[in-house]
């Protein structure tokens, strides 16, 4: 059961890009960080994010196969559809 202060996972993951970013107001980071002290599967999908931008960080368009880089613009194209 959540509190009316607490932020769900959902919400956490909708969130998840402006905290990395440094970008959520201190209420939504407070509260962020509360569940992130209770959560588990949302500590490890953080750490999953920050790993996921640190490796991303570090391809370039030139650097991935021209096959690898089809399939990745259309995963990202589709997932919007399929969540």
């Amino acid at each position: 059961m959540t509190h009316s202060n607490d932020l769900s996972c959902k919400e956490l993951v909708e969130l998840v890009t402006a905290y990395l970013e440094n970008s959520l107001r201190l209420r939504e980071k407070v509260q962020f960080e509360a569940h992130l002290t209770v959560c588990p599967g949302c500590r490890t999908y953080l750490e999953q994010m920050r790993q996921t931008v640190h490796t991303v960080g570090h391809s370039t368009e030139e650097s991935l196969e021209p096959t690898t880089r089809d399939k990745l613009l259309a995963l990202f194209r589709n997932w919007k559809n399929s969540v």
